[in-house]
């Protein structure tokens, strides 16, 4: 093993999470786009460890799935029951045993329900650990209220001597402010041996991790603490209240960093991004946006205000505002909103324009092409620089399947026009407002499909006699204002 590549890393997401009372086990619940065990994951990974091993428990199935979809190298080991930390690690290690691996090097432990934790800090944590010669090295922090957390107790000289849980805790240990994170480097051959040693003699019977600190101790070997810079890393959640704490600073995380990258976020307390988004400097994000899972904001586009974007790539000086997207292309200079909703398979080409109330599902827009409002585009390609009229309607749907329509370049189409697929409209045609059209458009024709209008002189006094309206065509005609 190369120096500060752990020989192993062990996520133990085995626990039921009861606090969150929900249906979906605690570490499959989401925060910026990922699992709270999907972020452990990464920042584990980025360890690069010989051997990643999660061990689960309680839904294992679903977090077995989901770990499979996420990262296909990671190992899970099962925790049948419940046992306490000490137990599930020797679980993780008799799996690892048992294909045949023997483990030489640091082995990192962590939780899954731990968002905040970087890469940076475990980095560091085992650099500490590998540098000071550690059996083990506790990973802790200083933090403003330690209730419910593992106490840091040290010596008069600093070192650790024991870390005391909440329940065993005496008055004067739970007035301690250091508390353990619950993440560990430890030596892989020692951290065996340790676990063969521990008991279940404490107030809830289990065999405790903790407990291997003073084992290691008790047989001279050096027990460390490496301190967190910021105590927020390692949070642990374990309710609704604490999943939002953690999306909040995370989300401040990240557009932290995409403000420094160059991008301009105008209220980063009403945008919220998922960790796979990116920027390119001079984006500039407005207010109550939402940049979900692989977005993408290109230089000198301008998403927002009130969008709502998944999977959607945005070019370059793009505009958006109010506007759901999910997997769209939406091109260089094109406009977008406002109302606009870009279902997936949307594209659109440079400067091209979805106006206000427009609805786009697999549909590709030719560049400079607009349209412009009230409309509904499905299944279709529309080429270069066609206007399509206000109130349009791509009918895709014939009940039982999908069908295309094409529109060539340099079209204009009428207002409350009915494109019924699947039709083709050449190059240069026109379309007349009103018209339902259900045949090929040959280029440069003009199609009109409507019945003749015809004028029923004085149905309204006829029918409606006495009314307001015919009492304002009576009006009318006397004055010779009846548009004759």
């Amino acid at each position: 093993m190369s120096p500060n590549r752990p020989a192993a890393v062990v996520v133990l997401a085995a626990g039921e999470g009861t606090r969150m009372k929900s249906a979906t086990p605690k570490v499959l619940h989401t925060i910026s786009g990922r699992s709270l065990v999907g972020h452990v994951v990464a920042a584990s990974r980025e360890l690069d460890p010989e051997h990643l091993v999660v061990v689960v428990g309680h839904a294992r199935e679903q977090v077995t799935e989901h770990l499979a979809g996420i990262d296909p190298r990671a190992r899970t080991a099962v925790q049948h029951e419940q046992n306490g930390t000490g137990h599930a690690v020797r679980t993780a290690l008799d799996e690892l045993a048992a294909q045949g691996v023997v483990l030489d090097g640091t082995v990192v432990v962590t939780y899954g329900d731990t968002p905040l934790l970087t890469a940076g800090t475990l980095h560091t944590l085992v650099g500490a650990h590998e540098s000071d010669g550690n059996a083990v090295t506790v990973l802790t922090a200083q933090v403003p209220d330690p209730t419910g957390y593992g106490r840091i107790v040290r010596s008069a000289d600093g070192r650790v001597t024991a870390i005391v849980e909440q329940k065993d805790a005496d008055a004067a240990q739970q007035a301690i402010a250091e508390i353990n994170s619950g993440v560990y480097a430890f030596d892989a051959a020692l951290l065996a041996d340790a676990l063969g040693k521990i008991t279940t003699d404490n107030s809830q019977g289990e065999e405790y991790l903790t407990d291997t600190l003073g084992i290691l101790r008790e047989a001279g070997h050096r027990v460390g603490a490496f301190v967190a810079a910021d105590h927020r890393e390692i949070a642990g959640v374990n309710n609704r209240v604490q999943l939002a704490e953690a999306r909040r600073v995370l989300n401040d995380r990240l557009l932290t960093r995409a403000m420094l990258d160059g991008a301009t976020i105008v209220d980063p307390a009403s945008t919220w991004v998922d960790v796979d988004v990116r920027f390119e400097p001079d984006a500039l994000v407005h207010p109550n946006t939402q940049l979900l899972g692989a977005t993408s904001v290109a230089a000198g586009a301008e998403v927002g205000p009130a969008c709502t974007l998944t999977d959607t790539v945005v070019g370059a000086g793009a505009k958006v505002s109010h506007t759901v997207a999910d997997q769209a292309e939406i091109g260089e200079q094109a406009t977008v909103g406002p109302y606009a909703y870009l279902r997936p398979g949307a594209k659109l080409g440079r400067k091209a324009k979805a106006g206000t109330y427009v609805e786009m599902k697999n549909a590709s827009i030719g560049e400079g092409t607009k349209v412009p409002h009230l409309s509904y585009v499905g299944d279709a390609t529309i080429g270069d620089y066609t206007n399509i009229g206000a109130a349009s309607v791509f009918v895709n749907y014939d009940g039982e399947a999908k069908h295309h329509t094409t529109i060539g370049s340099y079209c204009k189409t009428g207002s409350d026009n009915m494109f019924v697929a699947p039709i083709t409209v050449g190059d240069g045609a026109y379309t007349a407002a009103g018209s339902v059209i259900t045949k090929d458009v040959p280029a440069g024709s003009l199609a009109v499909a409507r019945g003749q209008q015809r004028n029923i002189e004085g149905w309204v006094a006829r029918k409606r006699p006495g009314s307001a309206a015919a009492q304002a065509a009576e009006r009318a005609q006397g004055s010779g204002d009846g548009n004759e």
